[in-house]
């Protein structure tokens, strides 16, 4: 193998995972596919029977050290579903760049390169929707602590953030090509140029959509508890009752008469509840305790529940099968109640692949076994709902009940929104990563959900951070990481419905009929050609 082309790999794989959120430089993405483009371009000038296969050893070890270094936190839960997710998604990804140097080899520069776009923003997608769904590495994620320059996504969603750096990563490989061809200076200047209009222009657009964001039309006083439980030595452990009577000690320090909503993490009742004997439930005696003082609050929080089914007609392919011989429904669930009301309930419909999802278990239970990628939650198939839950509180105001790895969505959120929802609520459980990025980033990701759907978040982790995130994007208040505590503040609400909400992913959308074009022209239409100027 050429040590140059190595080289370039590597410089793409670092700046890559450099880029990322809580603790890199996102600007560095603007540029961090370009060695490899190059390395790519070179290897495509002196084609080889092993071109492809030499092509896709250098994109693997580029996606091989962005994966690892961005994701390795993952071990800290389970060491096989680490290696498990960056080496399987380091092969996509290079799989993917694969498929540009097959069809960059028959068209021209401008074809190539729109392909390129369109089919990684297509994997991106992929990622979103497939049941190996994967998203956390979608270049438009990198920018959620910069939210100030990417107030435009209420328009686009992440695909927007994608959209600009795979453009910027274009240009700049078009200008290092073209001054190879040319060597003149006025093509650095012209297309320096360029480039700052691409990059710039999107952020001077942020700045005054932020400037004239419209102001809150209401408030609501929201109390978040974070409980802090060990989920490997405390939460499966701890009965009901024994948090049942934390959570009410917690929550007295900041409730009050005026206090809207009390909110809980994911599964924070972890022993088991029967939705047929909810009413005898520790969650429900819970509630009740605070309502009983407090008829004005509602409570939302986590918990895990199950159902048995009567006969087995009424399964599903999400039902499990008992070794004492019956057939139950498994969920991570959020229950919802308020005086005088009977308690609603909202199943959690994006889940994590392995723990609450085996995927395409007809074809991979014979291979592997149970072995589950343990990311949180318990290890069970879990059974989903269609449609997003949104509960109105007393006042009339309504709050999405998104549990955990659901707030990675931005189409799959906006789901709870043309539902009614007016405050982002998120439970989850943090802690199962330690003190790594992995609980940062996923704090982080929150932000750009404010910002697609125009909504404040509300957020209440087991551990890892709790708080609340404006609508654009601005933290107001946060907990810190491994501490038990309670937090409190009136939370804004607006009414805006988005560009987003409305369309949804519309840019995958489109890439997907682009990548399929081009990807035809050049199964007929063999042609190299150079770069046009």
């Amino acid at each position: 193998m050429d040590i140059s082309k190595i080289l370039l790999a590597l410089t793409s794989g670092v700046l890559l995972a450099v880029a990322w959120p809580t603790y890199g430089f996102v600007f560095c993405l603007f540029f961090a596919f370009v060695p490899l483009f190059v390395a790519e371009f070179k290897l495509r000038q002196k084609s080889t029977s092993k071109t492809k296969l030499k092509l896709f050893s250098y994109a693997y070890v580029a996606f091989l050290i962005w994966n690892l270094i961005t994701t390795s936190w993952l071990y800290y839960s389970d060491a096989f579903g680490m290696f498990f997710a960056v080496l399987v998604n380091s092969l996509l990804m290079s799989l993917v760049f694969l498929l540009y140097h097959i069809v960059a080899k028959r068209v021209n520069f401008t074809a190539a390169s729109s392909f390129f776009v369109a089919i990684w923003i297509c994997f991106e997608y992929l990622h979103l929707h497939w049941e190996f769904s994967w998203p956390w590495l979608n270049l438009g994620n990198a920018f959620s602590e910069n939210t100030a320059l990417i107030q435009w996504y209420e328009y686009t969603g992440t695909f927007g953030g994608t959209l600009w750096v795979l453009l910027s990563n274009v240009l700049i490989f078009k200008t290092v090509l073209l001054f190879q061809q040319h060597k003149e200076k006025s093509i650095l200047v012209r297309n320096a140029f360029k480039l700052f209009l691409l990059i710039g222009l999107p952020i001077l657009a942020s700045f005054v959509i932020r400037a004239n964001l419209a102001e809150a039309e209401d408030y609501i006083e929201v109390v978040a508890l974070q409980p802090n439980i060990d989920p490997y030595s405390e939460k499966y452990h701890t009965d009901d009752e024994a948090m049942k009577t934390k959570l009410l000690e917690l929550a007295s320090i900041k409730i009050k008469a005026s206090t809207d909503l009390v909110l809980l993490p994911e599964t924070v009742f972890a022993q088991g509840t029967r939705l047929g004997k909810y009413q005898l439930s520790e969650a429900h005696s819970f509630s009740q305790s605070l309502i009983s003082n407090y008829p004005n609050v509602s409570v939302l929080g986590g918990i895990s529940a199950y159902d048995i089914l009567a006969n087995e007609t009424q399964k599903s392919h999400q039902s499990n099968w008992h070794q004492r011989g019956f057939w139950y429904n498994d969920y991570n669930a959020a229950f919802f109640e308020q005086a005088n009301k009977q308690p609603e309930f909202y199943y959690k419909s994006k889940l994590v692949v392995g723990v609450e999802n085996f995927p395409y278990q007809s074809v991979l239970r014979p291979i592997l076994g149970d072995v589950m990628l343990d990311l949180g939650g318990t290890v069970a198939m879990k059974t989903t709902q269609s449609d997003r839950s949104a509960f109105a509180l007393s006042n009339d105001v309504k709050v999405a009940p998104i549990i955990c790895y659901e707030s990675v969505y931005g189409e799959f959120v906006t789901g709870y929104v043309k539902n009614g929802a007016q405050i982002l609520g998120i439970m989850t459980n943090d802690a199962w990563w330690g003190e790594t990025q992995g609980h940062q980033q996923h704090w982080s990701y929150a932000k750009l959900r404010a910002l697609e759907t125009r909504k404040a978040v509300v957020r209440s982790a087991n551990t890892g951070f709790s708080g609340f995130i404006d609508a654009d994007g601005t933290v107001f208040k946060k907990t810190a990481y491994n501490q038990k505590t309670v937090i409190s503040t009136k939370v804004p609400v607006y009414n805006k419905t988005t560009f987003y909400v409305q369309t949804g992913d519309y840019l995958a959308r489109i890439a997907q009929f682009l990548a399929l074009f081009i990807f035809l022209f050049a199964v007929v239409k063999f042609k190299r050609s150079g770069v046009k100027r």
